[in-house]
């Protein structure tokens, strides 16, 4: 009984972890929506705040590469997919509201026309690939390490109890 016990708690555990260790290596169509605008009621539909910290982060990346009047589409979606892939994690998650705030600030530094990216960068059904391009190390604000730091904490101390509970 307690093996099975034991079993269904590893099994589940495991589940648990491979489901947070998974990220899409795409950035989803989705999160251009919000970058042209939405005519629906938001009301009921309050997001969360972003855990990554958009002001602060290098758009030169986007505005050195992304030049109008032209606005070239190879280099502008290059340069935007430089900058979105390594918080795709963050701005596929419709629940935040990370993909907005990225867009207010990408739109704020660089001036660009409503729904330029939107409109330019297509690649696929799952949106734009993220693979082969290099990802930040650190791209989360201090609140988001704290989560994840409180997350990983939580997760160590189950393993840890159950560890104790089954010997």
């Amino acid at each position: 009984m307690a093996v099975d016990r034991g079993l269904l708690l590893l099994v589940v555990s495991a589940a648990v972890l491979v489901g947070l260790a998974s990220a899409s290596p795409f950035i989803s169509d989705s999160v251009f929506l919000g970058s042209v605008g939405s005519t629906g009621r938001s009301l009921l539909q309050a997001k969360k705040n972003c855990p990554v910290n958009f002001e602060f982060q290098n758009y030169t990346i986007i505005t050195s590469k992304c030049k109008g009047p032209r606005f070239p589409a190879k280099q502008c979606c290059d340069a935007f997919k430089e900058f979105a892939c390594p918080f795709n994690e963050y701005i596929n998650d419709e629940s935040n509201d990370c993909a907005s705030t990225m867009f207010s600030y990408i739109n704020l530094y660089g001036k660009y026309p409503p729904g330029l990216f939107a409109n330019e960068c297509r690649e696929g059904k799952l949106g734009l690939s993220c693979e082969g391009v290099s990802q930040k190390d650190s791209v989360v604000s201090s609140a988001g390490q704290q989560a994840q730091s409180s997350l990983l904490a939580f997760i160590m101390l189950t393993f840890g109890l159950a560890a104790l509970w089954f010997h």
